[in-house]
């Protein structure tokens, strides 16, 4: 059997306020449920991989960091529109033959968006 991604997901200070962010950014809703303790998005819609917060008392020092990489061909103003939701830019990036800018959620998580 293959493998596949279930869910992508974040440790947190308050899930159901970080997964507003990422419905909002990815044009989903945010699972009904949802606390401050576990909220998911896209499991209802059938969305995959799905995304799966966890409110966790305190962050883990060394823990891997997962993000995500998105592009889209108007990337540039869905960079707009997450500093607009509450992210913060963290840099543009010209490397191997890819144009990308890495942000950060409002917890400080990473991720990219790109040129398609």
């Amino acid at each position: 059997m293959t493998l596949s991604i279930a869910h992508v997901t974040f440790d947190c200070e308050n899930a159901a306020a970080l997964a507003g962010f990422w419905a909002e950014l990815l044009e989903l809703r945010v699972d009904a449920e949802a606390s401050e303790f576990f909220a998911t998005v896209g499991r209802e819609s059938g969305h995959s991989p799905v995304l799966m917060f966890i409110k966790v008392p305190d962050k883990t020092p060394g823990k891997n960091v997962v993000h995500l990489d998105m592009h889209a061909p108007d990337w540039r103003e869905h960079i707009e529109r997450a500093v607009a939701l509450g992210a913060k830019h963290i840099g543009d990036f010209d490397e191997y033959g890819g144009k990308w800018a890495t942000l950060a959620d409002p917890e400080g998580n990473l991720f990219d968006i790109g040129a398609v």
